[in-house]
């Protein structure tokens, strides 16, 4: 079976564009790489061209997330595999290809509404040395665990995780928490060393997107971005503890658009094996607007 490999990249609709900006540099140390083009701006965390991608069309919300596939054969193949499991896409244009500068992309929609892109051949700039764009102590983890993990709105956890199944991915529920009078039961999907690519089944969401997480190959980086975070007075959502699942050390704030950046460090690699939490292992309290889900 073939099956996607990460998440490569993501593209965001934003109101406030040049906030948006210096939330990025500033605030993250993310790199901002502008082709020029006037509705929108590429971010970079490493030597890939970019992976987040702010359209300026106010949305503040997912425009989409592409996946990657290894290479022509298995892109092929994917194509195979969605047929046969009833799955509708369509395979992009070489402009719509060079539009997210790859070699070739197909698009397709999950069940719970969230555009998905599934690429392969993404452009590296060898010659372009990652830039931070504030000072850090070391780099973003990328490599094989993409760019990081997201979670997103789902009616349906059951038919979304069907889906991903047929892209390649395994995974099933990891926490049982109660929040109120009901328990949740999130879902948490994989494809590479990574804990969790994407997740989902937290709740009702009033946008696609619940947050994105980022990682830091170095711990003090986590604590310089929350003084950073705080001397900007920028929302902090989640106070710093460790989750259960990952083992990631974060902590959670808002972002212009009004979701969620959770900026972490120390992700264990996926256990491959089936097993639950109900609570994290310390920390990681709600301060303003808690997980975002409405309760």
């Amino acid at each position: 079976m073939v099956a996607v490999t990460e998440l490569g990249y993501m593209g965001i609709g934003v109101a406030k564009p040049d906030e948006w900006k210096q939330f990025a540099t500033e605030i993250l140390g993310m790199e901002l790489a502008s082709d020029g083009e006037p509705d929108r701006c590429y971010l970079r965390t490493d030597y890939w061209h970019h992976r987040l991608v702010l359209h300026a069309n106010g949305s503040d919300d997912l425009e989409y997330l592409g996946l990657r596939v290894a290479g022509p054969d298995e892109f092929g193949e994917m194509q195979h595999q969605l047929e046969a499991a009833g799955i509708k896409f369509r395979v992009g244009s070489d402009d719509e290809a060079l539009e997210r500068r790859v070699l070739q992309v197909m698009k397709l929609t999950d069940p719970g509404g969230n555009p998905i892109e599934i690429f392969h051949g993404p452009e590296i700039q060898a010659s372009k040395p990652f830039h931070p764009g504030r000072r850090m102590h070391g780099r973003f983890k990328t490599g094989s665990g993409g760019m990081g993990h997201t979670i997103v709105r789902q009616d349906d956890p059951g038919a979304a995780r069907l889906f991903y199944v047929a892209l390649g991915m395994r995974g099933g529920v990891e926490y049982r928490i109660r929040m109120g009078n009901r328990v949740v039961s999130p879902v948490f999907m994989h494809c590479n060393d990574r804990d969790h690519t994407i997740a989902f089944g937290v709740g009702p969401q009033q946008r696609r997107i619940n947050h994105l997480m980022l990682e830091v190959e170095n711990f003090d980086d986590v604590g310089l971005t929350y003084d950073i975070v705080r001397k900007n007075k920028v929302p902090v959502t989640v106070a710093p503890g460790k989750h259960s699942n990952d083992h990631m050390f974060s902590f959670y704030l808002r972002n212009p658009s009004g979701w969620m950046i959770e900026y972490g460090w120390g992700g264990r690699p996926a256990t491959y094996q089936s097993e639950y939490y109900t609570e994290d292992i310390w920390g990681h309290q709600p301060e303003s607007g808690g997980f975002n889900v409405d309760r």
